[in-house]
């Protein structure tokens, strides 16, 4: 199993996490990006540049993400999409995604995508928290502890 990071959007305290739980669980971690990203050095993580452009980065996720692996993003259709190869997917805020519940999140997207499209302001996420972050690395570590035991 390897970890792939939607790493433009992704928060740096989530990349803190993932940066100890890759080394702890020696889980190959790598962190797409389409700007150059610092990671610490460590036999397990690594960062990929990919060209400027929409969606460049989450088009190089879908083509190395294999089944079984894990995927943080945010980004809904970019979890569709993994979750269509296979792969299981974690968002920032800890929930996990999967063919279960990634059609609600879908069209969830949007219809909220169409009503800023038309004027309405619908706000954005809510900031993100300690809660957030807790809850990222309980679900993080419930996963890889679940994983090492297979």
């Amino acid at each position: 199993m390897k970890i792939w990071v939607d790493a433009d959007a992704c928060p740096a305290v989530i990349k803190d996490i993932l940066y100890r739980a890759a080394d702890r669980a020696q889980v190959v971690l790598t962190l797409i990006a389409n700007r150059m990203l610092r990671v610490p050095p460590s036999p397990w993580v690594r960062a990929v540049q990919v060209p400027a452009g929409f969606d460049v980065a989450d088009r190089r996720i879908v083509e190395e993400a294999a089944a079984g692996d894990l995927v943080i993003t945010a980004d809904v259709p970019l979890a569709a999409l993994a979750i269509g190869k296979g792969a299981y997917v974690l968002d920032p805020r800890g929930e996990l995604l999967d063919a279960g519940n990634i059609e609600e999140r879908l069209t969830l997207r949007n219809f909220m995508d169409g009503l800023r499209s038309s004027g309405v302001d619908t706000g954005g996420p809510a900031a993100f928290s300690a809660a957030d972050r807790q809850a990222f690395a309980n679900r993080l570590d419930a996963f890889l502890a679940r994983r090492a035991k297979r």
